[in-house]
Parts: structure tokens; sequence; C-alpha cells
């Protein structure tokens, strides 16, 4: 199999997109979501054959490499379905959707860790977005119950990780909190919105709020994990278990808090998230490390002087700085759409980056060819250099939140 790595040549070069050779915008949706459906066919042809197994990444040998229900990416799978199905009107597709939804159900009931936002508000959520049907309104309340199960209020946070063994190999932690955990949010907002109970919406402002104190440094890059004492809500560390170091800018750390905070915004009107929003946003856009097509390398500070891998990384030994994160790119494009409608005049600047970057990602150097990379629609994404894992691959959230992007983008009348 040919290696997918992206060359230095490539990562080096300085890349334009002309925008006069583009096309229209709407025949570029088309292409996209016409490209996905074909993709994710493909993908559906080969999920169904083992349907306890939700598509995540692509082996070495180029084959689908699936997860169970449990795993904090199973629902991206049937989000990635609905997105096309509400373009292309596909009812094979919804079927598929329909079927990938359901099969998620038990996991309303889990509370094992945070991320059932992610697993029930991408699926269920945009489910009861596009049908309206009230079972799986009831299916993400219950989800939300489960979610609240987990928040501490000495801390004011909801618990990420059951415990976080520090990559420094010197202790161990039993509240730690991950930036991602800022995703989880929407749901909590979803579920005061159709109960009418504040718990839910409480709950999620006072993590945000507490997230915004302690994972935010001054230039507003965001550190990936800090531990908390349960006694007091003490900060106990601030590291990072997917990032180049401690001290270093994590590219998906810092798109989910530039997507997260502007979720907390949009749902409360409070001006302190939209600064944070916006900051945040700005601290990706402007740094001088992040290559002219906009999509990041995996951490902005690999390899950089003063940033040290703790001794357990395996970024210590092969630090890979020149490799793109394909899925910080989407996660941004997608939110920095949003972002971009509470700006007035000024959000210009963030609805250009969202556009540039999705083209970027539409382009022959992202984009898979029909029918290869394991049918997803993504290459060049990381999951965790410091552990060794999904490296330069396809992830299913890289493709969601393209897909997601790709609607925004569609919906923004410009």
């Amino acid at each position: 199999m040919k290696s997918f790595l992206l060359t230095t040549a490539f990562i080096t070069s300085s890349i334009t997109i002309s925008y006069a050779q583009q096309p229209t915008k709407s025949a570029f949706l088309k292409d996209n979501f016409s490209f996905a459906e074909k993709q994710l066919t493909g993908l559906t042809t080969i999920a169904d054959k083992n349907d306890t197994l939700y598509p995540r990444t692509m082996d070495k040998a180029g084959n689908m490499k699936g997860t169970n229900k449990y795993d904090w990416t199973s629902g991206f799978f049937a989000g990635n379905l609905w997105y096309t199905y509400e373009y292309t009107k596909s009812e094979a597709i919804k079927k598929e959707a329909l079927k990938w939804t359901e099969s998620l159900e038990p996991v309303k009931y889990f509370h094992g860790h945070h991320d059932v936002g992610f697993m029930m508000y991408c699926s269920y959520g945009n489910a009861y977005r596009l049908t309206k049907k009230a079972a799986y309104k009831d299916v993400l309340v219950q989800t939300a119950k489960s979610l609240c199960t987990r928040f501490n209020t000495t801390v004011g946070c909801i618990k990420s990780w059951n415990d976080f063994r520090s990559m420094h190999g010197n202790a161990k932690y039993y509240f730690p909190v991950i930036i991602d955990n800022m995703m989880n949010l929407e749901l909590l907002f979803f579920a005061s919105k159709v109960t009418g109970d504040k718990t839910y919406k409480d709950i999620a402002i006072r993590h945000a709020e507490t997230t915004m104190k302690n994972h935010l440094r001054k230039d507003y890059s965001s550190y990936h994990v800090v531990c908390y004492d349960t006694t007091n809500g003490k900060v106990l560390a601030q590291e990072t278990a997917q990032g180049y170091s401690d001290n270093s800018m994590w590219a998906r750390g810092q798109s989910w808090g530039i997507y997260g905070f502007t979720v907390v915004y949009r749902e409360t009107k409070d001006k302190r998230f939209l600064e944070t929003a916006r900051k945040m946003a700005d601290t990706f856009l402007d740094n001088a490390n992040l290559p002219a097509d906009k999509v990041p390398y995996w951490d902005f500070n690999a390899g950089q002087v003063g940033y040290e891998p703790s001794v357990n990384s395996k970024a210590k030994t092969n630090p890979l700085a020149h490799l793109r994160d394909a899925s910080a790119a989407a996660i941004t494009s997608s939110a920095l759409f949003e972002l971009s409608t509470y700006l007035g005049k000024d959000g210009k600047k963030y609805y250009d980056a969202a556009e540039l970057i999705l083209h970027s990602l539409a382009g022959d150097a992202y984009r898979a060819k029909l029918n290869e990379n394991a049918n997803f629609i993504l290459m060049h994404s990381v999951g965790s250099i410091p552990h060794g894992f999904e490296v330069d691959t396809p992830l299913v959230y890289a493709d969601y939140y393209f897909l997601e992007a790709l609607q925004r983008y569609n919906n923004l009348k410009k």
C-alpha cells in the first residue's frame, strides 16, 4: 500500500487558493456532497457486514477499522449519514442513518466517560433535528441526565476520564477535565430547552466558566488536560495527553475550544464566551506556524525550542512535526462559520478563513479519491502521536465536521 504521508515539499510550499478558478458555491457543495454520498454508500456496505462495529479509521492494510458503541467516536458515522441525507435527500442514506442511530440507544444510560455528547448528539441530535421524532428527544434527555452524573459541584466541571496517568509517569489523577469536554455542553443546552429544566444549562455554564478560568493561557491557547482536587476544587496539574508538550498548542484541542465556546455564546448570549471563542480563533488563525492553506500541523509547537514532550510520550522520539491534522481544520472551519455570524462586519475574517479551510480540505491534497481511503472522505488526520496511534490517517470525526462545515456554508447566504 502506498504511503499517504504528505511530502516535505507540500508541507513547506506556499499554498494559495485562487477563487477565480473555483467552481460556484452551489457546484462546490453539490460535488462534495455527491462524493460523500458515494463514499458513505461504500462504507455502509462494508460496515453493514458487521453492524456492531462503528467506522472510525483505516488500518495499516487499508481496511476500515471500527469500534464498539461505547467508544467516543461511535456517533459520528450516523451523523455523517444525516448530514449527507440532509443535502442529497437520498432515501438509501436516510435508511442507513436511522439504523446506525437507533443502534446507539443503549448509550443513553452510559456514564463511563464524558463523551456521550459526541456519541449521541451527533447521531440522535441530527436525527431529531431532521425528523422531529419524539422518541429521539427522549433519548437525548436521558443521555443528558447520564452526563450530569459526572458533574462535581466543588470542581465546577464534568469529569472527562475516570482517571489520568500523567505522561510524565509520576502521578495519577482522578478528576481530569479535557478541553474536548466543551463539545458535550450542546447536549445539555438542548435538554434544558426541551424540558424547561434549567439544571442542565446551569451545569453547562458552570463547566464553561471553570474551563475558561483554568484551561486557557494568557495568549488564549489551551491546555489539553487540567486535573482537579475534588476536596477543594484546586488545580493539581495542567498537562497534555495528545499534544506535543504540556505548554504547546495542540491543534485539535484549540479547535474544540473555539467550537465549544461559540456554542456556549449561542445558548447564553453572554459576551464573555464570545470573546473567548474569538480570541481562541485569533490565536489559531494568526499563528505564524499556520500553513497558508490553514490546515494546521497536528501541534503548532511540535519540534520547537522551549517545548519538550514528557518522558512517556512517543512524540519525544518521533515528533513528526510536519504532519497536518485535517480533523482540526474541519472542526475549526465549522466553528468559524458559526462564529462569523455573531460578529457583524468583523465576522468577515472568520467566514473567509472558514471558507478557505473548507476549500483546502476539498482539494486533492486532503480529499480522498473515490472508493479509496477505506471509503472515508478526508485523508491526513492525526489521532494521538504521543500514544503512537492513528498517525496520518482518515478519522470519522474529521469527515463529520467537514460535512457539518459544508452544511453551514450552504446555509449562509453569502
